[in-house]
This record gives structure tokens, sequence and C-alpha cells, in this order.
């Protein structure tokens, strides 16, 4: 039985993405088609965090790097009444997601920097975990995960 029992299970499965920025659209229209019946303001929460989620894995790791990369986006219910967001890259380059401990007055204007910061305001919790938890593994992807309230449900 699922958690969300009236949900197809093909509405939530894993969707894979190339490592491109230009297919920014497509992840979130399928992430809005995925999340139909959901309450519009979680669906418009979960959009955004996805976007940035993603683009930070295109941007930041061998996913938009390596002419083959790839994203990997995830919805399930971990447990009743919270939707969790994951989206997988192909592996860091030289660093792992974060929220920088210091921010400088300058980083009030900054045009990049704020997407994670975003991520932890606009979700219930957030975090990070290597794909395969083994040291010698660490540079083989990285899940990154934020989860919602579903609030009541579906409409």
């Amino acid at each position: 039985m699922a958690i969300v029992p009236h949900v197809s299970p093909a509405r939530r499965r894993a969707r894979i993405y190339p490592g491109d920025l230009s297919r920014m659209s497509a992840v979130r229209a399928d992430l809005r088609a995925d999340l139909s019946g959901f309450d519009e303001d979680l669906v418009e929460t979960a959009t955004l965090c996805a976007s940035e989620m993603v683009a930070n894995a295109i941007e930041h790791t061998r996913s938009g790097t390596d002419p083959d990369g790839r994203v990997l986006r995830a919805l399930f219910t971990p447990e009743p009444g919270v939707l969790r967001l994951a989206v997988v890259d192909d592996g860091a380059l030289d660093s792992s997601p974060r929220i920088p401990s210091r921010r400088s007055d300058d980083r009030a204007t900054a045009e990049r920097g704020r997407g994670l910061l975003m991520v932890e305001a606009l979700s219930l919790r957030w975090g990070t975990y290597p794909v395969v938890p083994f040291p010698f593994c660490t540079d083989l992807g990285t899940t990154v995960w934020a989860e919602f309230a579903l609030g009541g449900g579906e409409r």
C-alpha cells in the first residue's frame, strides 16, 4: 500500500536529464506534472527548489562537465505528510554542496551563491549524502535532498 494511496506510482518515478542547463524547462515541467493534484504552493516551492538543486548539480559537478553527464531527480514520501525531492549528480569536481558559514556584506548584492540558502529557507529540512557511503567512493556522486510538508495532502 502506498503512503499516499491515490498517487500513481508512475507519477513518482525518477527522471534522468542530460547535464545541460538548456533542459531546465523540461525539469520544471516534468516536476509540475508529477506533482499535479498537490497543493499549488507545494508545487511551486518544490519546483523552485528543484530548479536550484538541478542547476547546482549541472554547474558544480561532472553532470555538467562530462559530455554524457546526467542528473537524476526523484520524489518520494519518506514518512506520512512529507514529500522528499532528491537530486543525484554524477560526481564532484572538487567540492560538495554546502551553505557557506560566513556571509560578507557584498553577498547581499551578489548574483550567485544563495541557492542552497533558498532551499534551506523553503524546505522543512535539507541535506546531502554520498551515493556510495564509502570514503574511497566520495567522487561517485552526491544526493542533495529537500523535504516539504504535504500540509493536508492533495487536492
